[in-house]
């Protein structure tokens, strides 16, 4: 969402210092929910915004598992592997580890 602002920033109406925003963090959250964004910092500046302007603001998102089903390709022809075994050697599984295991389990 880079270049794109959820809040108007022209409607700010204060700028608030770092050190300043430190002391006073309650009255920024206050005001915050009653007036509006409010922005900290100069050079590096944050804004400071309520959940619920946040919620009304921000473009909603599906869940992962929506958006996996809807973006799986589709009209590509992949071939899909039917093996299920893994020919790779599991590590420290030998014949006697498992015997071994076996005989524990009983």
């Amino acid at each position: 969402m880079k270049g794109t602002y959820l809040v108007d920033t022209s409607r700010f109406a204060r700028t608030w210092r770092i050190a300043e925003a430190k002391a006073r963090l309650s009255e920024i959250l206050r005001l915050a929910e009653e007036e509006g964004p409010q922005r900290i910092g100069v050079r590096r500046s944050f804004v400071i915004v309520s959940e619920r302007l946040w919620r009304e603001k921000a473009p909603l998102r599906p869940p992962l598992g929506r958006w996996l089903i809807d973006h799986v390709p589709r009209g590509l022809d992949l071939e899909i592997p039917r093996e299920r075994g893994s020919a790779r050697r599991i590590p420290f599984a030998s014949a006697d580890a498992l015997d071994d295991f076996s005989a524990d389990a009983e």
